[in-house]
C-alpha cells in the first residue's frame, strides 16, 4: 500500500499524495498530481498539433494556388486556343481557394462559391481543361460521368456516389476531400427529356438534376465508401460539399437550334449580309445563355447553382494543326518518344501533317480524331520498325494517304456520317 508523503490532495481528481502518484503544489490553491499534469500536457500538445495542421493547411491553400494569369499560362502549355474558357476557369479556381482561405472573423461578408458549366462540341477540350487543372493544383480532383447516375431506388448509382472518387483521390481524408474539385462530364445527358408531363418517371434526367441540387449548393451528405447504391447496414461517410468546386461539362448537341431561334438567325434565304450570317451560324455556341440551357432541358434550379457559363469554340484547321505538334503532350511528340525508346528517330513532313489535319476537318472528328487518324497511319510502322535495324523513319503525305486507303479509313468514316 502506498504511503502518504505530505497530505496534499489533487485539485482536479481528488487523489491524495502518494509515492505512486505524487501531488505537487503549483501555487496557492492549486495542487496537481502527476497523472493530471501528464494529461494536461498531452491535451496541450494535441491542441498545438491541431492548430499547426490547420495553419499549414490554410497556408497551403492560399499559397499553393497560383494567380489566375499563372494558371492560364500553364493551361496554354497543354491546350491550344479556348482563351475565354481558360480565363473563366482560372479566375473561378483562384477565387474558390481564396474564398476557402479567407478569415471568417474579419467581417460578415460571406463569399459564395461559383460552380462552372462548360458548353462546347465534342473534342474541343472540356475534359482536358479539367485534367490539366488537376496537374497544376495540389488538391483532390475527380472526374465523374453523369450518365451513370439515376434517381434513388433505380438501377444505376446514387447521386452521392460521385463523391466517392474524390475521397479515393485523397485516400479517404474527408477534410482534404471537402476542399477538392469535381468535374461532372456529360451533364447534358441528364437533361429533361420533354416539357410535357408524363406518367413515367424521368429517373436518369430530371430526377438526377433534383438530386444534384444539394451537392452543388453545399450540404452535408452521406456517401457510401465503395460507391454504388446505399445499403441500410453500410457505414456512411459524411462529406460537407460547401467548399467543393463543381465544374460541369457537356456537348449539348443541338442547342445551336435553341440559340438560333432566340437570336432569330435565319438558316435559309438571301441577304446583303449573307457572309456575316454564315459566320454567326458557324459558332452559335459563343452566344449561349442560361435560357438556352433551360430550353435544352436543364431545370432552372440547377442552372442557378452553376452561375459561371462559358463556351468552347469549335476547332478549325489552324487550331488542329497546332494541337498536333505544339502542346507538351502533343500526339506527334508522343509517337516520336515511342520510337525514340527503340532508338529510332521519327519525322513527319509538313505535307503529311497538313493531310492529317485535312482529314480531321473533313470528317469533323475534332481533336480526338487526330489521334485515331495518326494511330491508323502508324500501326504498321509500330509493328515493323522495332524489329528493323533502322535509325530514322520518315512519314510523308504519300505514306499517310496509302495507309488510310489500305485501312479503309475513308469508307468507314463516310458510313458513319
Amino acid at each position: 500500500m502506498a504511503n502518504k508523503k505530505n497530505g496534499l490532495v489533487c485539485s482536479m481528481c481528488g487523489t491524495t499524495d502518494s509515492q505512486l502518484n505524487p501531488v505537487v503544489k503549483v501555487f496557492d490553491g492549486l495542487n496537481l498530481c502527476t497523472d493530471c499534469i501528464k494529461f494536461i500536457e498531452e491535451a496541450r500538445d494535441s491542441q498545438l498539433k491541431t492548430s499547426e495542421k490547420k495553419t499549414k493547411d490554410d497556408a497551403s491553400i492560399s499559397g499553393a494556388v497560383p494567380k489566375p494569369k499563372a494558371i492560364k499560362e500553364f493551361l496554354d502549355q497543354y491546350i491550344i486556343g479556348q482563351d475565354e474558357a481558360k480565363k473563366y476557369l482560372s479566375v473561378a479556381v483562384y477565387n474558390h481557394y481564396k474564398r476557402i482561405a479567407q478569415d471568417k472573423d474579419t467581417d460578415d461578408v460571406d463569399i459564395e462559391k461559383s460552380n462552372i458549366i462548360l458548353v462546347g462540341p465534342t473534342g474541343t477540350g472540356k475534359t482536358l481543361l479539367a485534367k490539366t487543372i488537376a496537374k497544376l493544383l495540389d488538391v483532390p480532383f475527380a472526374i465523374v460521368d453523369a450518365t451513370v447516375l439515376t434517381e434513388a431506388g433505380y438501377v444505376g448509382e446514387d447521386i452521392e456516389s460521385l463523391l466517392v472518387r474524390l475521397l479515393q483521390a485523397c485516400d479517404y481524408d474527408v477534410a482534404k476531400a471537402e476542399k477538392g474539385i469535381v468535374f461532372i462530364d456529360e451533364i447534358d445527358k441528364i437533361a429533361r427529356k420533354s416539357d410535357n408531363p408524363s406518367i413515367t418517371r424521368d429517373v436518369s434526367g430530371e430526377g438526377v438534376q433534383q438530386g444534384l441540387l444539394k451537392l452543388l449548393e453545399g450540404s452535408t451528405v452521406l456517401v457510401p465508401p465503395n460507391g454504388g447504391r446505399k445499403h441500410p447496414e453500410q457505414k456512411m461517410i459524411a462529406v460537407d460539399t460547401k467548399n467543393i468546386l463543381f465544374i460541369c461539362g457537356g456537348a449539348f448537341d443541338g442547342i445551336e437550334r435553341k440559340i438560333a431561334a432566340r437570336l432569330n438567325t435565319h438558316v435559309v434565304g438571301y441577304g446583303h449580309d449573307e457572309e456575316g450570317r454564315k459566320r454567326q451560324r458557324e459558332n452559335l455556341m459563343r452566344y449561349v445563355m442560361p435560357q438556352d440551357l433551360k430550353s435544352f432541358g436543364l431545370i432552372p434550379e440547377i442552372i442557378g447553382r452553376l452561375p459561371i457559363l462559358t463556351s468552347l469554340e469549335p476547332l478549325d484547321k489552324t487550331a488542329l494543326r497546332k494541337i498536333l505538334v505544339e502542346p507538351k503532350n502533343a500526339i506527334i511528340r508522343q509517337y516520336k518518344k515511342l520510337f525514340l525508346l527503340d532508338g529510332v528517330e521519327l519525322e513527319f513532313t509538313e505535307d503529311a501533317l497538313d493531310l492529317i489535319v485535312d482529314k480531321a476537318v473533313e470528317y469533323k472528328l475534332g481533336a480526338r480524331g487526330l489521334r485515331s487518324i495518326v494511330e491508323t497511319i502508324m500501326v504498321d510502322a509500330m509493328y515493323e520498325v522495332p524489329s528493323d535495324p533502322i535509325k530514322t523513319f520518315t512519314v510523308d503525305a504519300a505514306y499517310v494517304a496509302d495507309k488510310l486507303e489500305k485501312a479503309h479509313f475513308e469508307k468507314t468514316q463516310l458510313s458513319e456520317k
